[in-house]
This record gives structure tokens, C-alpha cells and sequence, in this order.
């Protein structure tokens, strides 16, 4: 009797723990990516669901995820910056929605804005931002251009007034060129380069939220 008891607590104490470990939805490597299903070979980029509709008929159709396949190279690889495997993924994810239209207040591939796009991304891996690019700008830590970092957030003042007002997406750091994902009011969502004569002029700062 007292070891049928002991083996009861072994067994619930076993469930409790794997529940509290499996309790996380940042993934930060590829094996814990492979395990939830966000990563996978380029052999399963797709997977089936089932959709019941109101007449009881169903249908199939594939649906995409958001991963890394190995067509991807750069995207998990080891780079010289050794980037996080997490600033990968929401690259990749911000990369998704390069040529949507850009939309005040949008978060959708309907349309977004600056600040949409990046709280968006970051939202897919339970991150959470501030919504607006003037309360993202108060997040983090603030560093100077030399430290900038993939996956930093890099604001702008563009209306005129000396308030931060724009925010992008570090993608990749060239010398001393940055480049960046964001939403431009004319071209919607888009790579620029701190290189750009409007971009170098309106530059306000960086920060570092990971």
C-alpha cells in the first residue's frame, strides 16, 4: 500500500512538471522549434486542416506556419553576428509581410502601419510591445548606432514636430549602414536603409527590447 501510494505521487508529480515546462511559447532554438511545430524540413512546409461548414460539408485546404525550412539557409544558420535564434524567426515573420498595403491602425496582411507591423510579429512569439511607436520607443534599453543589433527596433521623427512617431524592424547591419522592415505610409511595408537621405535626416534612436 505505501508504495502504491509513492507511485501515485511520482506519476502527479511527473504530469505537474511537464505541464509547468511545456508552459512557454518563446521558442529561442531550433530544436524547441522542430518541437512546437514552427520549424520544419522543406519536405512539410504545409500542413492540412479541416474546415466544417454550415451545410455539415468539409473541406481541406493547407494552411501555412510561420517557420524556418532548410531552403532558408540564412535564416538558422550561424551568422558572424551569432544571432538569436528568436531575432531569425521574427525577421522571417516581418519578412511575410513585405508589399502589404500600409493602413493606419491596421495589423493584418489587409494593411498595416509602423507600429502595427512590429507589435504584430512580436506578438507571434508572446512578445508583447505597446501599440503605438511613441510608447514602443519607452521600451528596452536605448543604445547608439555602433551597438545596433539584428532584431533592434529603430525610430524615427517624421512629422515635423520632434516626437518619435515611426519604428522599424533591424534586419542586417552593414559598416555603418542599417537596414530595416517597416511600414511606409507611400509603399506599405518595405526594406529602407538608414542610408537614405529621409531616413538619415529623421533618425531618433534605438532600442533594444530582447
Amino acid at each position: 500500500m505505501k508504495f502504491l501510494k509513492f507511485s501515485i505521487v511520482v506519476i502527479l508529480s511527473t504530469v505537474v512538471f511537464s505541464c509547468k515546462t511545456s508552459s512557454s511559447g518563446i521558442v529561442t532554438s531550433k530544436e524547441e522549434a522542430q518541437k512546437k511545430g514552427i520549424y520544419t524540413n522543406k519536405k512539410t512546409t504545409t500542413t492540412t486542416t479541416k474546415t466544417v461548414r454550415p451545410n455539415s460539408e468539409t473541406n481541406t485546404k493547407p494552411t501555412r506556419k510561420y517557420k524556418i525550412n532548410d531552403e532558408e539557409d540564412s535564416d538558422y544558420t550561424v551568422d558572424k553576428e551569432n544571432t538569436p535564434y528568436l531575432v531569425k524567426q521574427l525577421i522571417h515573420a516581418a519578412s511575410e509581410y513585405e508589399g502589404v498595403k500600409y493602413r493606419g491602425g491596421g495589423t493584418t496582411k489587409q494593411g498595416m502601419d509602423c507600429s502595427g507591423l512590429v507589435s504584430t510579429v512580436f506578438k507571434t512569439y508572446d512578445i508583447s510591445l505597446p501599440r503605438s511607436s511613441f510608447e514602443m520607443a519607452k521600451v528596452g534599453k536605448k543604445i547608439s548606432q555602433k551597438e545596433v543589433q539584428k532584431g533592434d527596433l529603430i525610430f524615427f521623427k517624421t512629422n515635423g514636430r520632434n516626437v518619435i512617431n515611426h519604428v522599424g524592424l533591424v534586419t542586417e547591419i552593414k559598416d555603418d549602414e542599417i537596414i530595416f522592415i517597416h511600414a511606409s505610409v507611400q509603399r506599405g511595408v518595405i526594406f529602407s536603409s538608414t542610408k537614405e537621405p529621409y531616413y538619415k535626416k529623421n533618425f531618433a534612436q534605438i532600442n533594444r527590447v530582447l
